[in-house]
C-alpha cells in the first residue's frame, strides 16, 4: 500500500460487509459449520447483484458517500487515523450498517505489523529472537489489543523472501532464509488466529505479498521481478505453503510482476498454484489499488478488463480502489463475467467470517477487554521489554566492554538516542510516540544517577550540519565511554522507502570518526530496519549493538543489555547477511558454488578486486556476554535410509563467566546432484540456556525428506549421495560430519517441519 494511503504511516483499517449477526452458530462445530454454509446460500439467494459486489469491495474512508452506501448495504470503509478512538469509530460504523436491508454487519481489517496499541520490534527484528514461542506470544498479545476495538483481519504476516536489503519492505519479514521465514511466519499465524478462530480474540490473519515480491530488482519497490523456476518454488514459496497448510484464512497478492505477469492477474499464480495444487480454502486480496494498477502495467485496456482480469485470477477482494464495484455489474450482466464466478468470490469473503465466529453476533469494538485504545498495560509493556531484549543483537565487543557500569561516566551522543517516534518503525497501528522510552531515558534510568550520563546530538540523522561535532567530541573526551546512537529514521524504512545506499545517512560517520579519534572508548547503538554496510564501524568501534526498531519499550531494552540488568545478555541472531558493500547485493549464506569458487592463484575465480567475498557479518550471527564452545558433530549412523532418520548430536558449552541463550544452528550441504546444489542451507535450529560451567548435548533429527529439493526434471525430492551437516554458531561455521543417503524420497511440496527442541540436559562441564 503506497504511503499516501497510510496517513502518517499508521495502520489501514477496512469494513466489509458480513454476515447477519442474528444468525448464530450451533454448539457443535461440525453443525455449525454445516449451519453458516446454509445461511451463505440463504443470504447469497436474497442479495442483489450490487450487493454481492459490495462484499467483495473495499471503499475508503474519505469516499464523499460511504455512510450512505453502509446503511444501503453497499460499502466498506477505510483509514483509522491518528488520534481517532478505533473502537468508537468501529461501533458507529455497526450503528450505520444496521439500518440496511439485510442488517448486515461489517468486519474491519488493517496492518497489525508489529502490535497494535503497544508496539514490538518490527518483524525482521522479532525474527533475530530465532525463538518462535516468543514470537506467537507478542502477535497473540497484538491480536488482543485489536480485537479489543473490534478489528478482525490484519495484513500480516508478511513472508516475502529477501536477499536485498535495499528494499525498504525487508523490515516487515523474517529475512533472506525459506526454513527461518517459514518457521516465523507460521508462529505469527499462530499468534493472530489462536488455536480457535470464532474466539473473540483472535483475528483473521494474511500471508503476504503472494509471490517473490523481496526479489524486486535493483530492492526497489513496486518493481519487476525476475526468477528462476526452481529458485521461486524452493526459495520464494516454502513460507507461504507452510501458512497455507497452517490454516491462514486469507493471502494478499504481490504488487510485482513474474515473468511478465502480474501477480493481480497471474491465474498460473492464484489459482493454479494456490487453489489447484495446494487446495487453499480462503480468500485471495488485492494490495492497495492493485486492480486499476494492471492497465498501468499494461495488461489491461480499460478498469472493465482490469476488473475482470483479477476476478478471473483468483482475485476474491478488491481493496480500496473501487474498480469491481464501479464494473463487475456490468460485467455480469453483460456475461463476460458469469455470475458463479462472482458467488464463488462472495461465498469465501461471507465463509470466512463465519470462521471468525462473527455470525453469533461478536461483532464490533468489544469482542476482548485488551485495553480498548488505552495505553499499553503493564503485561504488554513487560513482554515488548522482552522481546526487543531477545530481538538485539551483538555485534562486536572489544576487549568486553560490554556490558557496562553504571557508576561509569557515560556521554550519550548521535541524532537518534532521543528518537522515540523511529522507534516504533513502520505500520506503528495506533502506537504512540510518547508512550515510547527514548534510548536516552533507558540508559538515564538504568544508571539511577549513580554515574553521570550526559547528552549531545552530534548531527542530524540525514541533515548537513556538522557544527555540533566538536561538541560532542569535547562530551566524549569527559566521558569513560562514548555511547553513539546512529542508524536510519522512520522515513527511510519501510514501504516507499528503498535506498541505494544503505550506509549511514547525513553525516553521522564524520561523527563518527571524530569520536573514535577522541580515544574515549565507542559504544554503537545502531537503530535500523534493514541489514546496513557498516564496515568502517565494524573496524574502529569498541563494540556494536544492533538495535534496529525496537518499539515501546526499545529504550529500557537497550539499556537492560548495555548494563546487563539482572543477567540481560544479547542473544539475537541475525536473520539477514550484513554486506561489505552495496556492490555485493544481493547477497545470502545459501549461495551456489559456482565453477571457480576458490582463489586459483590469478584473476580467474569468482572475486572482486576490492573487497573480501564474505559478508561482513554472515546470517544467524550474534556475540553473548558469555563464551559457547562446541564440541565436534556426530552422527548415529553412517548412512540415512531413503524413508529413515538419523540423529545428529553435538556438545554445547558455556565457557564464559555470565549464563545465555546459545542459539545452536543445523545446516546440511549436498555434495553432488542433478543441480548445482547451495553451499549449504539451514534445516534445523534450537535455544540452550546454559549456566557458566556447564554443558548440553543438543539433538536433532534430520529425515530423508529434510534433503529434497526440485531436481533437473522439475520435481521435488531427493537424490542419494554424499552429505555434510554442519552444526555451530552461524552459517559460517565449519563444524561438521558426513554421511550417505541411500535412495531416493519423492516427496509432495511442503513446509519446513519446526525448528527442533533442544534435547538433554544441561549438565556441569566437569561431568
Amino acid at each position: 500500500m503506497p504511503p499516501s494511503a497510510k496517513i502518517a504511516l499508521t495502520a489501514v483499517f477496512a469494513v466489509l460487509v458480513l454476515l447477519p449477526a442474528q444468525c448464530a452458530l450451533g454448539a457443535n462445530a461440525a453443525s455449525a459449520h454445516g449451519a453458516a454454509h446454509e445461511t451463505v446460500d440463504q443470504l447469497l439467494a436474497r442479495m442483489t447483484l450490487e450487493e454481492k459486489v459490495a462484499q467483495i469491495s473495499i471503499l475508503g474512508a474519505a469516499d464523499p458517500g460511504l455512510e450512505q452506501a453502509v446503511r444501503a448495504g453497499l460499502g466498506g470503509t477505510n483509514g483509522v487515523l491518528p488520534g481517532r478512538d478505533v473502537a468508537r469509530y468501529t461501533a458507529r460504523m455497526q450503528a450505520l450498517a444496521a439500518q440496511s436491508r439485510l442488517k448486515i454487519p461489517l468486519w474491519f481489517m488493517g496492518d497489525v505489523a508489529h502490535g497494535f496499541r503497544t508496539i514490538y520490534p518490527v518483524p525482521l527484528a522479532m525474527a533475530a529472537t530465532w525463538d518462535p514461542a516468543l514470537v506467537t506470544r507478542v502477535h497473540r498479545a497484538a491480536a488482543r489489543e485489536a480485537t479489543a476495538s473490534g478489528v478482525d483481519w490484519t495484513f500480516s504476516p508478511m513472508v516475502d523472501i529477501s536477499r536485498d536489503p535495499r528494499w525498504g519492505r525487508v523490515v516487515e519479514g523474517a529475512g533472506e532464509d525459506p526454513y527461518l521465514g517459514a518457521v516465523m511466519a507460521v508462529a505469527q499465524l499462530h499468534g493472530f488466529q489462536g488455536e480457535d478462530l470464532a474466539a473473540p480474540d483472535a483475528m483473521l490473519a494474511t500471508a503476504k505479498h503472494f509471490a517473490g515480491y523481496g526479489a524486486v530488482l535493483g530492492g526497489r519497490d513496486y518493481n519487476a521481478v525476475g526468477i528462476p523456476t526452481r529458485e521461486f518454488e524452493g526459495v520464494y514459496l516454502p513460507p507461504f505453503k507452510a501458512l497455507a497448510d497452517a490454516g491462514i484464512g486469507s493471502f494478499m497478492a504481490a504488487f510485482n510482476t513474474l515473468d511478465g505477469v502480474p501477480a493481480t492477474s497471474d491465474r498460473a499464480l492464484l489459482t493454479g498454484i494456490l487453489r489447484e495444487r495446494w487446495r487453499f480454502p480462503g480468500l485471495v486480496v488485492s494490495d492497495f489499488d492493485a486492480v486499476p494498477e494492471l492497465q498501468t502495467h499494461g495488461v489491461a485496456a480499460s478498469p472493465a478488463d482490469a476488473a475482470a482480469l483479477a476476478l478471473h485470477a483468483g482475485i476474491d477482494v478488491d481493496l480500496h480502489s473501487g474498480t469491481y464495484q464501479r464494473e463487475l455489474p456490468a460485467l455480469v450482466r453483460s456475461g463476460r463475467v458469469p455470475m458463479s464466478a462472482l458467488d464463488a468470490a462472495v461465498r469465501r469473503v461471507l465463509e470466512a467470517k463465519a470462521r471468525l465466529g462473527l455470525l453469533d453476533g461478536r461483532t464490533g469494538p468489544g469482542r476482548t477487554r485488551d485495553n480498548r485504545d488505552g495505553p499499553p498495560s503493564t503485561a504488554h509493556r513487560a513482554l515488548a521489554r522482552e522481546a526487543a531484549r531477545r530481538s538485539m543483537v551483538l555485534l562486536k565487543n572489544t576487549d568486553d566492554l560490554l556490558p557496562l557500569r553504571v557508576e561509569q561516566r557515560i556521554a550519550v551522543i548521535g541524532p537518534l538516542a532521543t528518537a522515540r517516534r523511529d522507534l516504533l518503525g513502520p505500520m506503528p497501528a495506533q502506537g504512540q510516540a510518547e508512550e515510547a522510552v527514548s534510548i536516552l531515558q533507558g540508559v538515564r534510568e538504568a544508571t539511577g544517577g549513580r554515574g553521570a550520563v550526559s547528552y549531545t546530538q552530534g548531527v542530524a540523522v540525514d541533515g548537513g550540519d556538522t557544527s555540533e561535532i566538536p561538541a560532542a567530541v569535547q562530551a566524549a573526551r569527559a566521558a569513560d565511554v562514548a555511547l553513539l546512537v546512529l542508524g536510519e529514521d522512520v522515513d527511510m524504512i519501510g514501504e516507499g522507502h528503498s535506498r541505494a545506499r544503505i550506509d549511514l545517512p547525513g553525516h553521522q560517520l564524520a561523527l563518527a570518526k571524530a569520536i573514535v579519534a577522541s580515544g574515549t572508548p565507542v559504544v554503537v547503538v545502531l537503530v535500523s530496519g534493514r541489514p546496513m554496510t557498516i564496515p568502517w564501524l565494524a573496524d574502529h568501534a569498541d563494540a556494536i549493538l544492533d538495535a534496529w526498531l525496537p518499539g515501546t519499550e526499545g529504550g529500557h531494552a537497550t539499556a537492560d543489555l548495555l548494563f546487563g540488568v539482572d543477567g540481560a545478555n544479547p542473544s539475537g541472531r541475525l536473520p539477514m547477511t550484513f554486506p561489505r558493500a552495496v556492490g555485493q547485493i544481493p547477497i545470502d549464506y545459501a549461495h551456489l558454488s559456482t565453477g571457480r569458487p576458490l582463489d586459483t592463484g590469478d584473476q580467474y575465480w569468482s572475486h572482486y578486486i576490492d573487497v573480501p567475498n564474505t559478508p561482513l557479518y554472515p546470517f544467524g550471527f550474534g556475540l553473548s556476554y558469555s563464551a559457547f564452545a562446541y564440541g565436534p558433530v556426530q552422527l548415529d549412523q553412517a548412512t540415512l535410509p531413503a524413508h529413515g532418520h538419523l540423529q545428529v548430536r553435538v556438545r554445547v558449552t558455556n565457557q564464559g563467566r555470565r549464563a545465555g541463550t546459545e542459539t545452536v544452528q543445523l545446516y546440511v550441504h549436498d555434495e553432488v546432484a542433478s543441480v548445482s546444489p547451495p553451499v549449504r542451507l539451514l534445516k534445523g535450529f534450537t535455544q540452550v540456556w546454559l549456566e557458566p560451567g556447564q554443558w548440553q548435548e543438543v539433538r536433532f533429527t534430520l529425515r530423508a525428506t529434510d534433503l529434497a529439493f526440485y531436481r533437473r526434471d522439475g520435481t521435488l525430492g531427493t537424490e542419494p549421495g554424499a552429505f555434510q551437516v554442519f552444526v555451530g554458531h552461524d552459517a559460517s561455521t565449519a563444524n561438521a560430519a558426513r554421511f550417505v543417503l541411500a535412495g531416493d524420497a519423492p516427496t509432495e511440496a511442503g513446509n519446513p517441519p519446526p525448528a527442533p527442541a533442544a534435547a538433554g540436559s544441561a549438565r556441569d562441564e566437569h561431568q
